[in-house]
């Protein structure tokens, strides 16, 4: 979830979000290394949004926070629609990180898939937007993987996690190492639809307002 502001005289679009973490495996050092990977992936597409037979640079400002003291009450109450919250810890239900729901302002990650480059974060905060996994998750001889590709989806050897493995096989499945963010990621946002007010403001995603106990659960 976040803000888009629409500054024509500059001719950017740009997107901002602050994502907060809390949980015991959070911290300031991981909140800006996930604020940072977001905004980094986002911003590498050097997409452009027409609107109004007009083409825009987009452009994504991401700050992040830890949060150690977070109370259920703030998320409930929160109604500023850059903030997004999420839960870290080493396990998680599933094994997997997840957001609340499509177009959500929460959710809970897995330690694990936040580290070594894994673009999980930047697929998540898509989810936060308003994304959704493509229906097609074989894209054998498509190139690079869109940052919206789920685990499993099955790609050139390249993109495997293991070069040399057989399709579908143990390693022979997508390493989310090489998700990238695509022009059409970026279309897929649909920002051209979004109802800017007089100041050129819209919101993205919207309010989920779950906070998370250490096992997954909504408190």
């Amino acid at each position: 979830m976040g803000i888009v502001e629409l500054d024509e005289n500059a001719g950017e679009i740009r997107i901002r979000a602050r994502i907060f973490l809390y949980g015991d495996a959070a911290s300031e050092a991981l909140a800006a290394a996930v604020a940072g990977d977001i905004q980094q992936h986002w911003n590498a597409a050097q997409a452009l949004v027409q609107i109004r037979k007009k083409e825009y640079r987009i452009i994504f400002l991401i700050d992040g926070f830890f949060r150690q003291d977070l109370a259920p009450v703030e998320v409930y109450e929160n109604d500023d629609p850059l903030n997004n919250y999420f839960r870290v810890e080493e396990e998680a239900g599933g094994n997997i990180s997840s957001v609340d729901d499509i177009g959500s302002n929460t959710g809970y990650f897995k330690l694990d898939n936040l580290l070594n480059n894994s673009t999980t974060a930047a697929h998540e905060f898509g989810h936060s937007l308003g994304l959704l996994h493509p229906n097609e998750l074989d894209i054998r001889g498509q190139g690079a993987p869109g940052i919206m590709y789920p685990r499993g989806t099955i790609v050139d050897p390249g993109f495997q996690y293991d070069p040399a493995a057989m399709p579908a096989t143990n390693g022979g499945t997508m390493n989310p190492f090489f998700r990238r963010v695509l022009q059409k990621d970026i279309d897929d946002l649909h920002i051209h639809r979004l109802s800017f007010n007089e100041n050129g403001i819209a919101i993205i995603g919207a309010f989920s307002s779950v906070w998370h106990d250490k096992l997954g659960d909504p408190a």
